[in-house]
């Protein structure tokens, strides 16, 4: 924990473009470790990477790319060296531990306790927050970071922003809310088309009884959340955090003085904000104009 009561990961906007992971992200040693075990059953069968490939219905480069720890193997990939290798099981028994390292730690980390949530308030000033995002639209969002991801970098951060969106179909059903700025309906990121769907993707969600949307419209003079962006949360066991953003810089904050901060903007935000009915009927018409 930070003296201030926090955790600090230096990791920008965890539903942002996602510069960098900063820390030291224990999903690489796990793949590492799974690319040598391949390589070394490969061997041990007496098979070149061409033949093994072959064999389990992948080309040369995709099993030279997957032993460098340059891919991320599919369960289906690992299903089928388990097999054509006579691994008996175990490299089948890796897919848990490759899942799991799939996304980075931090998206994990995020993932967990927000499914250790009730109650979800998020407030988000310069784009949509991620659990909003349509899977083009959090594309176009890794697309434009700098320094730029590679591909496969840009597909592992994509994938883990929609596995998070799981949170929708939970039963028991947490209460979420979300508060957006108005230039976030109207900022055409990845383009007029990609936004067209982004902002009927709010509607859609809006419509779910436990999800409240809302608009902060810019014409506000008066406004709590000029600190930046946050959100709180409230979980299981009846304690608070909070999460707030900047550059390079993601904090979990768990100091009750400081979640009470937080809790108290937040609920100053959403009476500022127009009301998830008004909220709803501003987005259509912002969806209309565009």
């Amino acid at each position: 924990m930070s003296g201030g009561g926090g955790t600090d990961y230096t990791t920008d906007g965890a539903d942002g473009p996602g510069w960098d992971l900063g820390l030291e992200d224990d999903s690489g040693a796990v793949l590492k470790a799974v690319s040598r075990q391949l390589k070394l059953w490969r061997e041990a069968a007496g098979l070149k990477q061409a033949e093994f490939g072959a064999a389990i219905g992948y080309g040369e480069e995709m099993v030279s790319a997957v032993e460098r720890g340059r891919r991320i193997p599919k369960p289906e990939y690992l299903d089928r060296a388990d097999e054509t290798l006579g691994a008996g099981g175990k490299i089948s028994a890796m897919k848990k531990d490759v899942e799991e390292a799939r996304y980075p730690k931090k998206v994990r980390d995020l993932a967990k306790l927000e499914a250790d949530a009730v109650e979800l308030g998020a407030y988000g000033n310069h784009n949509m927050h991620g659990l909003l995002q349509t899977e083009e639209y959090a594309r176009a969002l890794f697309d434009m970071r700098r320094p730029a991801y590679s591909r496969d970098e840009a597909d592992r951060q994509v994938s883990a922003r929609m596995s998070r969106q799981e949170i929708f179909g939970w039963q028991p059903a947490p209460t979420l809310t979300f508060v957006q700025e108005e230039v976030t309906l109207r900022r055409p990121i990845g383009g007029r088309m990609v936004l067209r769907r982004q902002l009927e993707r709010l509607l859609e969600v809006g419509q779910l009884r436990h999800v409240e949307v809302q608009v902060m419209p810019t014409d506000r003079d008066d406004h709590a959340g000029m600190a930046g962006e946050l959100r709180v949360l409230k979980l299981n066991d009846g304690t608070s955090v909070g999460y707030s953003e900047a550059q390079l810089t993601s904090r979990l904050i768990s100091n009750p003085k400081e979640v009470q901060i937080l809790e108290m903007r937040y609920g100053i935000i959403r009476a500022q904000a127009l009301t998830p009915r008004e909220s709803l009927a501003f987005i259509e018409k912002v969806l209309g104009e565009t």
